[in-house]
């Protein structure tokens, strides 16, 4: 009795972490690309985009130079503080010289 109970607790708990697993990938892939993308905002709206952005960074004046100078060539500032590039690709694919990413 007690290997059958032990079986089914072992069983629901790979359940558990099987359903969050494929709950959390899915989650990724459902950001509202009405408000995010390129071309998605107006030069007027990137200074509280990449406010936003910027906002939990120590190196807050070159992340909002930098954002700012990237929204402002991709109309596109991507959701979060940081990650997510791949929302926005233009503000993805931008390099620098040394080919690291121009945008934050």
């Amino acid at each position: 009795m007690a290997k059958l109970v032990s079986f089914f607790l072992l069983a629901l708990v790979a359940i558990s972490m099987v359903a969050t697993t494929v709950l959390a990938a899915d989650a990724q892939y459902h950001l509202d690309t009405s408000r995010y993308g390129p071309g998605s905002l107006k030069p007027s709206q990137c200074l509280p985009q990449c406010t936003r952005r910027c906002s939990k960074t120590q190196y807050h004046k070159p992340c909002m130079f930098f954002c700012q100078k990237c929204c402002k060539t991709c109309l596109c500032v991507p959701p979060g503080f940081y990650g997510n590039k791949g929302v926005c690709p233009c503000y993805n694919n931008w390099k620098t010289q040394q080919g690291g990413p121009k945008c934050p």
